[in-house]
């Protein structure tokens, strides 16, 4: 009950992301401003989470030990995360008028993500006590799926979400995250399933900066393999489309990237059961090879078949990674610093896109796509190599 309700978590904060992507350029031009102030916006808001992520999840760790619950940071920042989705098209629309609605909004929606970063990490970090430990890949085949059915409305369904406007997409993504913390909490969400790791391992003995600094070394494994995992997916969902139109004519990009994400989601649960046999560590490096091995054959795509085909097999691949990132973060830490760990493998990926917004995108040198999608399959490689090179430090769980 506590998985599924910590999935519908998931797929309400995925949701929140396709509609904030979708409405983006639409709510900046319609406030007056320029639309390529969306990638400089979308760049220090990733700043902002990668610095935030983690330290929302230490300090809900210090909560969970004081009070028995990080409930309070899922309450707080799902409550401000909707207040301000409601509010951010009302400040746009009057942003063409009004000369401190304008200045307002980039701040408001700068506030949005800091404020998605405070529950985020403790949210997630729930994972860890919903699990036996060699059940945790498949207790997570729950959020990849409910997240593969919310990134596919991005591309599959965008053109409808679109055509409801700002304000009602905007209420609805706040009133399903609402929700989702509701259901959360109905679910009682600081309890624990019998012989789950909280009561299977002992906690960190050092406390504060100290304990931190003991774990530098796992730290900076997770750090990387969601960095690399992240620039490795950001590269290919934005080339893919430009390689599909340039060498498939008549093709659709978006029901290509739509069939990427309905892989995934159909693909998790069977995932998820092999993840538990390989293990979280065993599952990413697999599945980061596969999808280095796919995004190098997307240069050579030529027909709408071998298109569809490699959708399907990128969507399968990404199961295997995305089963495996949270159990692996967490199985890197001690289970009272479940936060910290889920906190820094999302600053990782913060960064990851922050560096991909200015180089990849906006920077002085822009690779042509196909030599794109190349970088994209080293940095699925850079994340295989953290994987593997964090099995030679001493962990205090094994999954």
């Amino acid at each position: 009950m506590q998985v599924g309700a910590l999935a519908g978590v998931q797929g309400a904060i995925a949701l929140a992301w396709v509609l904030y992507n979708l409405y983006l350029v639409t709510l900046l031009t319609q406030a007056g401003l320029s639309k390529e102030f969306a990638t400089t916006l979308l760049i220090i808001e990733n700043i902002l989470a990668a610095v935030m992520e983690p330290l929302m999840g230490s300090l809900s760790d210090r909560m969970q030990s004081w009070i028995g619950t990080r409930f309070p940071f899922v309450a707080l920042g799902v409550v401000l995360t909707a207040v301000f989705f409601l509010v951010i098209p009302s400040v746009a629309i009057a942003g063409k008028e009004n000369a401190l609605m304008q200045t307002l909004l980039p701040i408001l929606l700068a506030l949005w993500a800091v404020s998605m970063a405070v529950f985020r990490s403790p949210a997630l970090s729930l994972l860890g006590r919903y699990a036996i430990g060699s059940q945790m890949p498949q207790a997570a085949s729950l959020l990849t799926l409910v997240g593969g059915v919310a990134g596919a409305m991005g591309p599959l369904a965008g053109g409808w979400i679109t055509s409801l406007g700002p304000m009602v997409a905007f209420s609805l993504g706040s009133a399903v995250l609402l929700l989702a913390a509701v259901v959360l909490w109905w679910a009682k969400p600081d309890e624990s399933v019998p012989g789950n790791i909280e009561g299977e391992y002992l906690r960190s003995r050092k406390k504060g900066l100290g304990a931190i600094m003991a774990l530098f070394p796992r730290l900076i494994f997770i750090f990387g393999t969601g960095a690399g995992i992240t620039f490795g997916f950001r590269t290919l969902m934005t080339n893919f489309p430009k390689i599909l139109k340039a060498q498939v004519p008549g093709s659709n990009p978006k029901l290509i990237l739509g069939c990427i994400f309905v892989a995934l989601a159909l693909t998790a649960l069977p995932a998820g059961t092999w993840a538990r046999q390989l293990g979280s560590r065993l599952s990413i490096v697999l599945g980061t090879v596969l999808m280095a091995f796919f995004c190098g054959i997307t240069s050579w795509t030529h027909s709408g078949f071998l298109a569809a085909v490699l959708a399907i097999c990128l969507g399968a691949s990404l199961s295997l990674v995305s089963n495996g990132t949270l159990p692996f973060a967490l199985s890197m830490v001690p289970t009272d610093k479940g936060g910290l760990g889920t906190g820094i493998y999302f600053s990782g990926a913060a960064v990851a896109s922050s560096v991909f917004g200015s180089t990849m995108v906006k920077g002085d040198w822009v690779p042509a796509p196909t030599s794109a999608v190349w970088v994209g399959a080293i940095a699925f490689l850079m994340a295989t190599a953290c994987v593997l090179g964090s099995a030679k430090v001493k962990r205090p769980v094994r999954f």
